[in-house]
């Protein structure tokens, strides 16, 4: 897929998403979320009364929510067993990755193609997020920095559309996503990774955003592989 022409690429203000309308939306979105950055794990039966305790709100939101995640194949209604976070196969899980690269690679050049000096300087900062979350062994603080970076970066890039389908897989592998720690040596290589990423945003090298992304994924992927098949 080829990236956007640079003489039609004018500066853009990532779009923000829109805000929660109601109780049962702001839950939906939380969950959603929660899901995402890997705050449960595969396998996990989610519970209604203790999430709804958790977010301080009635079960009825909560299960409206989990219900509307099982739609969209983030969870999973298993009979006489409730909501359950889905546990993916390697192969799964190695198409889940070949989109991801495919998709993020293309949002990640139409983003360094954007991007305006104040969202660079944006994404430093989260890059010093992920550095510092890394050197303390935060999984959940780094899988949420990297959001952050990837948001700001793909949404730069001015499709709504592309950053949809790249949410959508970003569901899919949030529960396998906060493995990627455990795994020994990692945290060395993602960070080689991202100082990749923002030095060829540095040098303005929408190309060399995309190879790096991808090949920030490629390397995640393989630690996380890893682990999955270990535990198995």
């Amino acid at each position: 897929m080829p990236a956007a022409s640079a003489a039609l690429a004018a500066p853009a203000a990532p779009a923000a998403p829109p805000a929660p309308a109601t109780q049962q939306d702001a839950i939906y979105a939380q969950l959603r979320q929660w899901v995402t950055v890997g705050q449960f794990q595969p396998g996990e039966r989610l519970k209604i009364r203790q999430l709804a305790e958790r977010l301080g709100c009635g079960l009825m939101p909560v299960r409206a929510a989990l219900l509307r995640l099982a739609a969209e194949g983030a969870l999973r209604n298993v009979p006489n067993a409730g909501v359950v976070v889905p546990k993916l196969s390697p192969a799964e899980f190695d198409d889940l990755v070949q989109m991801r690269m495919l998709l993020e690679g293309e949002a990640a050049e139409r983003g360094a193609l954007r991007i305006d000096e104040p969202g660079r300087a944006a994404l430093v900062a989260q890059g010093a997020r992920m550095r510092e979350a890394l050197a303390q062994g935060d999984a959940a603080g780094y899988l949420a920095a990297h959001k952050d970076f990837q948001v700001r970066l793909y949404r730069a890039g001015g499709s709504p559309l592309l950053f949809e389908l790249i949410d959508g897989l970003w569901l899919k592998a949030g529960p396998v996503a906060s493995r990627l720690l455990e795994v020994p040596h990692a945290a060395a290589a993602l960070e080689d990774a991202h100082e990749a990423t923002l030095a060829a945003l540095a040098r303005h090298d929408p190309v060399g955003v995309r190879l790096a992304v991808e090949r920030d994924l490629f390397i995640a992927s393989q630690f996380i592989r890893r682990r999955l098949l270990a535990v198995r």
